[in-house]
C-alpha cells in the first residue's frame, strides 16, 4: 500500500480495538499511535479535538484522507485490498448484511451505554482508574437491559459459527471487543457463561486478529 495508516487512539478501548482487527483481518499494515487519556484534558483538550471534534477515539490518517466513526473506517478499510486472500467484512447477500447493519446498530445503541459503560467500565476500572467505590446502583439499574442484549444477540447469531454466518463480519468486530470486556466481570460471566455467545467469543478471542490487538501487546509495541 502506497500510504501509511496511521490509527490514533487508546490501547484497551473497545472501538479503537474494532478499527484495528479490521485492519489485522485484512492483513493491512497499520501504526497506531496511541492517546494517552491521564493527559492534561484527555480526550477533550484541544489537540485531541483537532483529530476529532467531538473528542472520541478512534481516527484514522490514511495518506491526506483522515476518518473517525468506527463503523466508517471499518468499511472503508474493507474497501481496501489488503493481502491476497483477505477476507469480506461485509456480506454480500442483502439479509446477511442487514443483520450485520443491525448488529451494529446494537452495539452502539444498548451493548456500548448499557454493558459497557454502565457495568464493565463500573465493575473494572472505577477503582483503578476514578480513585472511588464501584457504583453497585448503576450495575443493578444496567443489568436488566444487559441481559435483554445478550439474549437478543444470541437469538440473531443463531446456530452460526459467527454473527452473520459462516464468515466474519464488522459485527463480529464491533461486538467482540465489547463482550471481552464484559465477560471479565461477574455479570458478564453470568449472562454469556452457557450460551451460544460463549462459544462465539471463545472463537473470537482465539483469532490472530484478537491476539494482536490486546491491550498489553500494543502498549508494548507502540
Amino acid at each position: 500500500m502506497s500510504e501509511d495508516i496511521v490509527v490514533h487512539g487508546v490501547p484497551g478501548s473497545p472501538y479503537v480495538r474494532s478499527a484495528l482487527l479490521g485492519l489485522e483481518e485484512k492483513a493491512i499494515p497499520y501504526r497506531l499511535s496511541p492517546i494517552e487519556v491521564g493527559a492534561a484534558g484527555g480526550l477533550r483538550n484541544p489537540e485531541h479535538r483537532k483529530l476529532h471534534p467531538f473528542g472520541r477515539v478512534p481516527i484514522m490518517d490514511h495518506g491526506g484522507f483522515r476518518l473517525y466513526e468506527t463503523q466508517a473506517i471499518l468499511r472503508y478499510v474493507d474497501t481496501l485490498g489488503g493481502s491476497g486472500g483477505a477476507p469480506v467484512l461485509q456480506p454480500r447477500d442483502a439479509r446477511a448484511a442487514a443483520r450485520m447493519n443491525q448488529i451494529v446498530g446494537i452495539v452502539d445503541w444498548y451493548v456500548f451505554p448499557t454493558i459497557t459503560v454502565g457495568i464493565t467500565a463500573e465493575r473494572l476500572m472505577s477503582q483503578r482508574f476514578w480513585n472511588r467505590p464501584t457504583d453497585e446502583a448503576t450495575i443493578a439499574i444496567n443489568l436488566p437491559e444487559a441481559r435483554v442484549c445478550i439474549n437478543e444477540l444470541a437469538r440473531l447469531k443463531g446456530a452460526a459459527p459467527f454473527m452473520t454466518g459462516d464468515s466474519v463480519s464488522i459485527a463480529d468486530l464491533m461486538l467482540a471487543p465489547q463482550l471481552e470486556f464484559f465477560r471479565a466481570t461477574p455479570e458478564g460471566h453470568e449472562l454469556i457463561g452457557g450460551s451460544t455467545l460463549e462459544v462465539w467469543l471463545t472463537r473470537m478471542s482465539s483469532r490472530a486478529s484478537m491476539q494482536a490487538t490486546q491491550a498489553e501487546r500494543l502498549r508494548k509495541s507502540a
